[in-house]
């Protein structure tokens, strides 16, 4: 059994990012090298291409379950890469929200665990379980993974795979890649009224709060910007170009430590200059009624989308997909939403920072057990990783979701024609791009499932200098490191919660409480907590 202490489980939860989605920034070699397997997993010489007159290889599957894409056994994806890939799958679905903990209680007992754990990484506890042997070292196997190995290579993620090995020098799961982050959300606001009142778009949070003014001043009764889903929603999306990224959902994954891009360092972000700023220009924007006061609380999307349909609210920070649902039940004639590419701030212009490199496939150390291990592995390379495997994922059938018109994908109509979207029908009808099982996401590709204008959006971002930045790196702390950073990092992250929200509804003065905050920071010992995380670093 591989026990753990609980401080260890704390630090483990708050380590997965979110989820952000998301998403580590990322020097070894091109491919993960292969060590000499095992004796006991199989050798077949010609595994590599398993032949369909075999019978398919079974195997059990743990999928994470999201409310908003309820899984469906049969989904087209999921019958159509069983048939190719001559595969028999067990799937073991559970809701999102008990996942990381079903996945903890099978890996610390041993019990239960299936021969393939989906939408995982080696961050927070699981990197403590694999370093005690609860996980297959799966790049000791890059033999069996040439596909997986292609794409690294022709993504140019060489780095960033290498950054995913733990402290023994291994990786212990195969991660899904990236060749583009993708700009998926940000400022979204009423581009009819931009026209109706003479304003230029905004590039800078200067010009936002002219924009909000104006909107302000022609609807008394309203709060121009709202919040989808509460702060966090706002603080990681707008903080980046401000120099920080704090708070739930902090890219750092630590509430309270920032990455200096520049320094490659981290440091205490929560007490810095850079957060005093930041926090400056929105309690400014709350105490002149710019801003939603509900958004203190988490917002539902109705009552997010009605607010913004019905003219209580005329910008906000969400994503793209969103849209189409807020329009359709606009109220008012001419009503348009645009979304605009990252403000600028004192820092730049930077959007929340995502990685090339995103969850991924575990294999639980009981799966090397299997006579037929190398067969598994290979086959599991094919259907993720390989060409055609990756298509299915991310696209469904030829002939039945899309056709190809020369190198143009085309959708069949009745996915163009869904009230839903391109993008969100092919997930809903056919399981078609779902973060649990699409593992190679081609941003070129991925953009073919949106209207023209989101294209011309990501690639205004794109071309924008470092608009998307890294994830921070990830410690690789021991035990008794990790049991300390977690007693410290709880009454930490509790103490700027509280804090933040007095200074964004005035409760507390920027100006004359400061320093009282900042003492108490630095009593629960941030320096401390940022000293861990920078003497840890790979």
């Amino acid at each position: 059994m591989f026990k753990k202490k609980s401080a260890l489980l704390i630090l483990a939860f708050s380590l997965v990012a979110s989820s952000l989605a998301a998403c580590s920034s990322k020097k070894e070699n091109a491919q993960p090298s292969a060590s000499s397997p095992p004796a006991s997993a199989s050798q077949s010489p010609d595994a590599s291409t398993p032949a369909q007159s075999e019978d398919p290889i079974k195997f059990s599957v743990f999928y994470s379950d999201n409310a908003t894409l309820p899984f469906k056994e049969d989904w087209l994806t999921v019958q159509e890469v069983q048939k190719r890939f001559n595969a028999n799958i067990k799937f073991e679905v559970i809701p999102i929200a008990d996942y990381q903990t079903k996945v903890s209680l099978a890996l610390n007992t041993g019990n239960n665990a299936p021969d393939v754990i989906l939408y995982q990484s080696t961050k927070g506890e699981n990197a403590s379980l694999a370093l005690n042997g609860a996980l297959v070292p799966i790049s000791d196997y890059s033999d069996w993974t040439p596909n997986f190995n292609d794409r690294v290579k022709s993504f140019g993620l060489e780095d960033q795979i290498a950054s995913l090995n733990l402290k023994d020098g291994k990786r212990y799961y195969l991660p899904s890649l990236y060749d583009k982050p993708f700009y998926d959300g940000g400022l979204i606001l009423r581009e009819d009224l931009l026209e109706k009142y003479s304003l230029q778009a905004p590039k800078t949070f200067d010009d936002l709060y002219t924009v909000l003014k104006k909107f302000k001043e022609e609807n008394p009764d309203s709060y121009p910007l709202t919040i989808l889903a509460g702060p966090r929603v706002l603080y990681r999306m707008t903080m980046p170009s401000f120099g920080v990224s704090v708070g739930k959902n902090g890219a750092s994954g630590t509430n309270t430590l920032s990455w200096d891009y520049a320094n490659q360092t981290y440091f205490p972000g929560a007490i810095s200059d850079q957060y005093k700023e930041y926090m400056k220009f929105f309690s400014k924007l709350y105490a002149e009624g710019l801003l939603d006061p509900e958004m203190a609380e988490p917002i539902d999307g109705d009552k997010w989308s009605q607010k913004m349909a019905t003219g209580k609210s005329f910008a906000t920070y969400a994503y793209y997909d969103q849209i189409g649902g807020v329009a359709s039940a606009a109220t008012e004639a001419g009503f348009k939403l645009q979304m605009f590419p990252p403000l600028a701030g004192p820092a730049g212009a930077h959007h929340q920072p995502k990685s090339s490199t995103g969850s991924g496939i575990l294999f639980p150390k009981k799966t090397a057990d299997r006579p037929d291990f190398e067969r598994l592995v290979r086959t599991i390379d094919e259907m993720f990783f390989s060409e055609e495997g990756a298509k299915i994922w991310g696209l469904g059938a030829e002939g039945t979701t899309y056709t190809m018109d020369g190198d143009k994908i085309k959708y069949a109509d009745d996915i163009v024609n869904s009230p839903n979207g391109i993008y969100k029908e092919m997930q809903l009808k056919y399981g078609a791009g779902s973060d649990v099982t699409q593992l190679v996401w081609i941003n070129a590709q991925e953009m073919t499932k949106y209207d023209e204008n989101y294209g011309q959006i990501n690639a205004v971002v794109a071309a924008m200098p470092d608009a998307i930045q890294a994830i921070p790196p990830t410690p690789l702390f021991d035990d008794m490191v990790a049991e300390e950073a977690a007693s410290l990092q709880t009454p930490l992250a509790d103490t700027f919660e509280i804090w933040a929200d007095a200074f964004l509804t005035g409760k507390k003065s920027l100006d004359k409480d400061w320093d009282q905050y900042v003492k108490e920071m630095k009593g629960l010992q941030i320096e401390r907590f940022a000293q861990l995380y920078n003497d840890n670093l790979k």
